[in-house]
């Protein structure tokens, strides 16, 4: 890897946080990594619930809080809004070497809904308790946006530049399409983040421990280079409109319920995508099993919890998740529809179509909520060098290796423009942890020494890439 820093410029070489094993661990550096568990814990506490309809709260007061801390420490930033309350923020550090393409560094301000009577703990109340940050967004992504800042932070207070610019983002409704957050930037904005080559979000480089070769444990880190894309989708039955007491063949809900049946128990293809094969390849690697390519999924069950996710990015994958249809009990409607999500692997939109617009037949039609595109790129190059060099000096036993996200991430809009996309968050993670589980998840909660971890890591790969 190609190191940029200047041996002659001792800001260049200046340190943020050091290692854990470094003598010079100061209460400077630990209080960065306990600011960014308070922020955490404030940014939680700002209920920026996205219902998918316009009727949440919105981002604005998040992104004012944003603002504010970086205003604190010097850093200018620019709030823009897609629509009233739907804020994104976004600001530009200067890197050492203007020449270089930028970095973008972006995460998101809203979260899915929480009902409090589902937690052990208030969902937006931001509780520390038994070691874990407990709250809405803790993992999804308020603890990730807490990290960003306080590094952030912690820069600008010691006048240190990154290597080459750095654009930081804080973005609205990326859990419901990113309409009026990343993909309005990209329309509206797209000088926000001009000059970006790469990109670094969510979703990525948190470790999951597997038994080794010799039964001993192994700690896997995966970085997300590729993840499936989008497509969210209605289908509609048209029929005639009725008494329920009368017979009745031309029925929308029946035509739709067969329709939806059809769809939800279909069985898709195993298809193995470089990135799989390459996760495929380390994981038999390090546990010493080598995986059947006809039953992939087998071989994920070692990555416990984490194979929910994974099992699903083999295969392209539709679920129904929403049923509508009349207004009374006793008269047949003329209309009936239910609501996809389905999700295609790189390469493989056009039969996810094709499929199911033969499984639903006659009479039904698709229509498309929402679509965004699929993702993958290689594993390889100096910015994956830097994530692994910076993940192996925290924790010398990482294994890091590329992963398929089921599902999406504002990378995607970004990858409109160039920016080439991937998940990293870092975070070190206890064995036990079901941390798929935790994705918008009853009692969502993330370890506060994994967020220490994770501030570390960053700005060890932020120092160096």
């Amino acid at each position: 890897m190609t190191d940029h820093r200047d041996a002659d410029d001792p800001a260049a070489t200046a340190r943020i946080l050091p290692g854990p094993s470094d003598p010079s661990d100061t209460r400077a550096a630990l209080h960065v990594q306990e600011e960014a568990v308070r922020i955490a814990s404030e940014l939680i506490a700002i209920d920026t619930s996205n219902y998918g309809d316009g009727s949440g709260p919105g981002e604005r007061k998040a992104a004012e809080y944003v603002a504010a801390l970086l205003d604190e420490v010097g850093v200018e930033t620019e709030l823009v809004e897609a629509a009233p309350g739907r804020s994104s923020l976004v600001a530009r550090l200067a890197g050492r070497d203007p020449g270089r393409p930028g970095l973008l560094w972006h995460g998101h301000l809203d979260v899915v809904p929480a009902r409090r009577e589902d937690w052990q703990v208030d969902p937006f109340a931001g509780e520390i308790r038994d070691g874990y940050l407990w709250g809405r967004g803790a993992v999804d992504m308020k603890g990730a946006d807490a990290m960003m800042l306080a590094l952030i932070r912690s820069w600008a207070q010691a006048g240190h530049q990154p290597p080459r610019d750095v654009v930081v983002a804080f973005l609205a409704d990326e859990e419901s399409g990113s309409v009026h957050g990343s993909h309005w930037i990209v329309d509206h904005r797209p000088d926000l983040v001009e000059g970006c080559s790469e990109a670094i979000s969510e979703v990525g480089g948190f470790s999951v421990t597997v038994p080794g070769r010799t039964g001993a444990p192994e700690r896997l880190y995966l970085v997300e280079t590729a993840e499936k894309g989008i497509a969210w989708l209605r289908l509609v039955a048209e029929g005639r409109a009725g008494h329920g007491s009368m017979v009745h063949e031309d029925n929308a809900v029946t035509r739709l319920a067969e329709a939806v049946t059809r769809v939800g128990t279909h069985r898709w293809p195993v298809r193995l995508t470089p990135t799989v094969r390459r996760l495929l390849d380390e994981l038999a690697e390090v546990t010493g099993v080598p995986y059947d390519p006809a039953d992939p999924i087998a071989s994920l069950d070692a990555l416990g919890g984490i194979a929910r996710m994974l099992g699903a990015v083999v295969r392209n994958t539709a679920n129904p998740t929403r049923l509508t249809a009349g207004y009374k009990t006793n008269v047949i409607p003329q209309q009936a529809t239910a609501e996809i999500d389905a999700r295609f692997l790189p390469g493989y939109e056009h039969e996810l179509y094709d499929t199911i617009d033969s499984l639903i037949g006659p009479g039904v039609r698709r229509e498309t909520i929402i679509s965004d595109v699929a993702l993958e790129t290689e594993f390889s190059g100096p910015l994956i060098e830097a994530m692994i060099t910076s993940l192996q000096d925290e924790d010398s036993g990482a294994h890091v290796v590329p992963y398929t996200m089921s599902g999406g991430t504002d990378n995607k809009a970004f990858s409109t423009l160039g920016i080439i996309g991937y998940g990293f968050t870092p975070l070190l993670l206890p064995p036990g942890l079901d941390f798929a589980a935790l994705f918008h998840g009853v009692d969502e909660r993330v370890p506060v020494e994994a967020l220490h971890f994770g501030v570390r890591v960053l700005d060890r790969f932020l120092d160096s890439c």
